[in-house]
């Protein structure tokens, strides 16, 4: 009987243990996420050197997540957003995430600004098994090499300049190349696509100049390139060295064609008083849709985002609104029971989503890039105007 009882015991006392251990998992908490929360970050820009970007962008991300709060959250969860300031400083960048990632703990991050930003963070950031959704870059190591918590929204930098390099050589007769970008993750990503592009052609390219995102003064850099010979330049610049640099060719008097891409696609550049920038290409994923577009849902967008800043969205403004919007989907379609793994899935169920803005986006299982389109833009009168109106390739 002691045997038989004993035997029983030991049952009853390892069936607790494995209920309880069975319990315990199904009741582990999600982190960033309650019966009545969501917690969201982003680290971006709001005070440096690429504020327009950024502060534009993480706006429309609120307004975006305050809507659907208004309507009652995601299955009964309110969003609560936190917007983070990185200066356009890794330094500042891996500050925020320490607080994003161990006191805020968020759910996920979206928009995160920066190339050089989100190198420096994804590790730790995958770590804690946070995913990063849409950052504000385009270089290809947000989606490259494949991490199933990496969401990309653009066509890299690299193919941008690629296709750019292909059309200028074959459509207008270019051929001495010469690269301008910022000494830089995200710089060197556009000087790679110039460089393998031009390799593929047959060609090369004549002359390179680098510098510090800080940077202000560009004469010798303008002059070290006109004396090689470009007859075209590729900027991997962002909004204020562009602008600078663009006014700094037209004081030479110096005939170039000068190349940006998705970083410098701004309303600041194209409407850069004194219509400096009139003539200056840009490449871009998708296409900026100006306030007086005539589709209702750009102007109900641009109406109500100025009657809430005071201003015009941009163009960084709008990408924002779209990625919050596909995340607001994958929410939605996770279900109630919320977490890492049921977001991922819903994400990958998104094919052929279309923001209002005229982009199409599509994921899938092992497919975490959104698009690989990219257009050729110049300004013209003071606004963005697309060169050809099929996305270019290469």
């Amino acid at each position: 009987m002691r045997i038989k009882l004993s035997s029983v015991l030991l049952s009853a006392l390892a069936g607790g243990v494995l209920f309880g251990a069975t319990t315990a998992r199904a009741a582990d908490p999600v982190r960033g996420v309650t019966d009545t929360e969501i917690v969201i970050g982003t680290i971006t820009d709001l005070s440096g050197v690429t504020a327009v970007q950024g502060v534009n962008n993480s706006d429309a991300v609120r307004m975006a997540f305050d809507e659907a709060n208004a309507k009652g959250g995601i299955h009964g969860r309110k969003i609560k957003f936190i917007a983070e300031d990185n200066q356009y400083q890794v330094p500042r960048a891996v500050q925020a995430m320490n607080k994003l990632l161990n006191s805020d703990n968020v759910f996920m991050t979206i928009d995160n600004g920066g190339t050089p930003m989100n190198d420096a963070n994804m590790p730790t950031q995958f770590a804690k098994n946070v995913p990063n959704m849409f950052p504000l870059t385009a270089a290809r190591s947000m989606y490259e090499p494949y991490n199933r918590l990496k969401f990309a929204q653009f066509a890299s930098y690299y193919d941008q300049m690629r296709s750019a390099v292909k059309y200028f050589a074959e459509k207008k007769g270019r051929k001495n190349f010469c690269v301008m970008y910022q000494d830089s993750d995200f710089g060197k990503d556009v000087l790679a696509g110039a460089v393998a592009q031009t390799e593929a052609m047959g060609m090369k390219v004549v002359a390179t100049t680098a510098h510090r995102p800080t940077d202000t003064d560009f004469n010798g850099n303008v002059t070290k390139l006109k004396d090689a010979g470009c007859d075209v330049i590729m900027l991997g610049t962002i909004v204020r060295d562009t602008n600078i640099i663009v006014q700094t060719v037209r004081k030479l008097g110096w005939d170039v064609d000068l190349v940006g891409q998705f970083a410098a696609y701004d309303t600041a550049v194209a409407g850069l008083p004194g219509g400096a920038t009139e003539g200056f290409f840009c490449m871009t994923p998708a296409l900026y849709a100006y306030p007086d577009d005539p589709r209702p849902e750009v102007q109900a967008f641009a109406k109500k985002y100025k009657d809430r800043y005071g201003r015009d969205p941009n163009f960084h403004g709008e990408v924002g609104y779209t990625a919050a919007q596909m995340v607001l989907i994958g929410l939605d379609r996770a279900g109630k029971d919320l977490n890492v793994d049921s977001f991922i899935k819903a994400m990958e169920s998104i094919t052929e989503y279309k923001d209002i803005f005229g982009s199409t986006l599509s994921f899938g299982p092992d497919q975490h890039h959104g698009s690989t389109r990219s257009f050729l833009t110049v300004v013209k009168n003071g606004r963005w105007v697309p060169v050809e109106q099929e996305a270019l390739a290469y």
